[in-house]
Order: structure tokens, then C-alpha cells, then sequence
């Protein structure tokens, strides 16, 4: 079984950036891409940015230029490296593989407001 923990999140202004981890720990295969997905107030569950083996990268429009993710496969973790937050990026944050094959964690919360 997987479990994932999401870690980073806070309260910011606009602006500012924050680094969003995702431990994984538990028995899994190899070779997922990973992903990073969104949820803002009453909106659905979006992914938002996806990492595969070799380090190949994905972001979305709404992000690219500003977000970028990485991992350390050693560590089992992934990261969301966030700059120039925007109020319109605020939500709950969290990490599966990029089809949400996974349990879900409890996500982590980020708000940015001024």
C-alpha cells in the first residue's frame, strides 16, 4: 500500500513562492509519472504539473513559467517549486501519479491573498 504526504503549503502574499513536498513511501511499482494536482474553492481536482522517469517535465498553461517540479527518486519524494504566486493559485495541493492511481493524501493548503 502507498501512502503519500503532502507538505509545504501556507499562507503567502502575492508575489511570494513556496515549496511543496510529496513523500511516498509503501510498495509500488517503478516507472509512474507523477503529477501535481490543484483544487481550488469549488472547482475540481486539476492536475497541474507531471514529472516522469528521466526527468521529463509537463506544466500547464496556467502555471508555466512560474512552477516547476522535480523529484529525488532517492528520497522518494517530489517537489512543486512555486514563484510569482497569484490569488487564482490558491487551493489544496496534492501529489498522485498523473492518473490519480493512488490513494489520495490530505493534501496541503495554500493561500495567497494580500
Amino acid at each position: 500500500q502507498v501512502q503519500i504526504k503532502e507538505s509545504g503549503g501556507g499562507f503567502v502574499q502575492p508575489g511570494g513562492s513556496l515549496r511543496l513536498s510529496c513523500a511516498v513511501s509503501g510498495t509500488y511499482a517503478s516507472g509512474y509519472g507523477m503529477g501535481w494536482f490543484r483544487q481550488a474553492p469549488g472547482q475540481q481536482r486539476d492536475l497541474i504539473a507531471s514529472i516522469w522517469t528521466g526527468g521529463i517535465t509537463h506544466v500547464s498553461e496556467s502555471v508555466k513559467g512560474r512552477f516547476t517540479v522535480s523529484r529525488d527518486a532517492g528520497k522518494n519524494t517530489m517537489y512543486l517549486q512555486m514563484n510569482s504566486l497569484k490569488p487564482e493559485d490558491t487551493g489544496v495541493y496534492y501529489c498522485n501519479t498523473n492518473q490519480g492511481d493512488w490513494e489520495w493524501g490530505q493534501g496541503t493548503q495554500v493561500t495567497v491573498s494580500s
